[in-house]
């Protein structure tokens, strides 16, 4: 299994940037699939954006695209969110998850792990 720490998180303005950092430890970080999910109160937790272990494969939500990028660094074992021109309804709780592959992270399925998450809010 993976553990898994965001940071990165804070108050913005809208059109502002941020970007989100997942560490991670454990031996297979480099075999999974990564990706970030958010969650608002209320509300399921949401796909937001996924990577494959060696990132050359990415899928992002509809409501994201060309505005957030993931990527990894297999070698710090680290996996990042830049998120720019951001909107009030990005504001939630961005979670980091591990485990599966792009396909399933997508569709929420096969997850080992999350992280405690980070708090993203996007005042106007």
């Amino acid at each position: 299994q993976v553990q898994l720490v965001e940071s990165g998180g804070g108050l913005v303005q809208v059109g502002g940037s941020l970007r989100l950092s997942c560490a991670a430890s454990g031996r297979t970080f480099s075999m999974n699939a990564m990706g970030w999910f958010r969650q608002t109160p209320g509300k399921e937790r949401e796909f937001v954006a996924a990577i494959s272990w060696s990132g050359s494969s990415t899928y992002y939500a509809d409501p994201v695209k060309g505005r957030f990028t993931i990527s990894r660094d297999n070698a710090k074992n680290t996996v990042y969110l830049q998120m720019i021109s951001l909107k009030p309804e990005d504001t939630a709780v961005y979670y980091c998850a591990a485990g599966g592959t792009t396909a399933t992270m997508r569709r929420g399925h096969a997850i080992d792990s999350w992280g405690q998450g980070t708090q993203v809010t996007v005042s106007s």
